[in-house]
């Protein structure tokens, strides 16, 4: 655990020194002054205060901006190390390979995540400075959904990181990976396949299956309980899942992706070569 924490900070160190860092935060940081700008909080609609609609509307904009960012920066981790040989290096020196690996990926969520709900703590004092009602407990659920996220996308970068060849290749493979699940959002992709007359059923299931969609579906959720805006999509998941079951589920799927790519990719980096 000493290691895991020592590699742990040395990420976070580097991270910070970084340049994208800093473009990261302001990113996010950008949005969330934007929204206050827009006069989200001022507005009131089927009973939800402003500061509900401004949380729900930086975390679908969050949905799409989060990922990418995160599968970017974190397909360098492995692979950008092997092309730099340090491998070397690290071997000489009393760290585990797991403790390298697994400190790696904790510090990268680390500096991913603080930035996000960082500006997500912005509204919400922004908020209360208003004088709005503060939802508190759509707040933890939102920023357990953001972690989720976030967990998931790293695990997945990861394992990109640890199969690919060279920075350029995993790159790529993050970009056509967010691409891909980006598509086949409920409203993009999913609409032609059930055009052509995929099963409703089996669309959704495909759709469920997709943590954006379980991300953007969720956070949906608190703000329009019964899922009006998703139109018949909604009866399927509510008699399915249930409104508690979805949240599990949009908690708890993601981190498992998360959890099941980073193993993948730590038993792949173990049984593969360092040089």
């Amino acid at each position: 655990m000493k290691q895991l924490y020592q590699m742990a900070m040395a990420d976070i160190g580097e991270t910070l020194r970084a340049k994208w860092f800093f473009v990261y935060a302001l990113v996010f940081g950008g949005v969330m002054v934007g929204l206050f700008v827009s006069g989200l909080t001022e507005s009131r609609v089927m009973g939800f205060t402003g500061l509900s609609r401004l949380l729900v509307t930086y975390l679908q904009i969050t949905m799409a901006i989060l990922p990418i960012f995160m599968l970017i920066t974190t397909v360098r981790s492995v692979v950008g190390d092997r092309e730099a040989g340090i491998f070397e290096y690290i071997l000489a020196m009393p760290v585990s390979i797991s403790a390298w690996y697994w400190g790696k990926l904790v510090g990268r969520f680390v500096v991913i995540y603080l930035p996000v709900i960082g500006a997500m703590m912005l509204g919400v004092v922004y908020g209360m400075i208003k004088g709005v009602e503060v939802p508190w407990m759509d707040i933890v659920f939102y920023s357990g959904l953001l972690a989720a996220l976030a967990w998931c996308f790293l695990g997945i970068g990861m394992l990109i990181s640890t199969i690919a060849k060279s920075t350029d290749v995993a790159q790529g493979a993050a970009f056509m990976t967010w691409l891909l699940l980006l598509l086949f959002l409920d409203l993009i992709l999913l609409g032609a396949l059930i055009k052509e007359g995929l099963p409703a059923e089996t669309a959704i299931a495909i759709s469920l299956a997709n943590p954006m969609q379980v991300f953007r579906t969720a956070s949906m959720m608190l703000f329009d309980p019964h899922l009006v805006l998703l139109g018949p999509s909604a009866y399927l998941i509510l008699d399915n899942f249930g409104h508690t079951g979805y949240l599990l589920w949009a908690m708890l799927y993601p981190i498992a992706l998360g959890f099941g790519f980073s193993g993948l990719g730590f038993w792949l980096f173990k049984r593969g070569d360092y040089s």
